[in-house]
């Protein structure tokens, strides 16, 4: 029950992201939680394997180079899924910095009831 919660807060995270910035876009409600299932799905199998072969890098960047392979795995989940849309890296990168904050905030209220 709680994993649903959880996506459903991720796509409620998405929903207001999409109207909040103007180079990212979601079609329905529908599609954003499609992106919350296939971001988390991406975000469980996929960015282990990338952070693994880019340890080096993320090092000597002190740990920077995540926010690239967070772009990396919004701009796949663009790929994707017909409905949303990421216009550039800036805004990748943007998108994913951000839905990390709404997902911590709405996160920690689930947490604490």
């Amino acid at each position: 029950m709680r994993l649903l919660l959880r996506l459903l807060l991720t796509a409620v995270a998405v929903v207001i992201l999409a109207k909040i910035l103007p180079g990212v876009s979601v079609d329905s409600y529908w599609t954003a939680i499609i992106v919350a299932v296939v971001l988390s799905l991406l975000n469980f199998i996929v960015k282990p394997i990338l952070v693994l072969f880019t340890l080096p890098v993320t090092i000597l960047t002190l740990g920077l180079f995540l926010l690239i392979i967070n772009a990396i795995i919004i701009f796949m989940a663009d790929g994707f899924i017909d409905g949303f849309s990421v216009s550039g890296w800036f805004m990748a990168i943007i998108f994913s910095l951000l839905l990390s904050l709404f997902q911590s905030v709405l996160f920690s209220i689930l947490k604490s009831d």
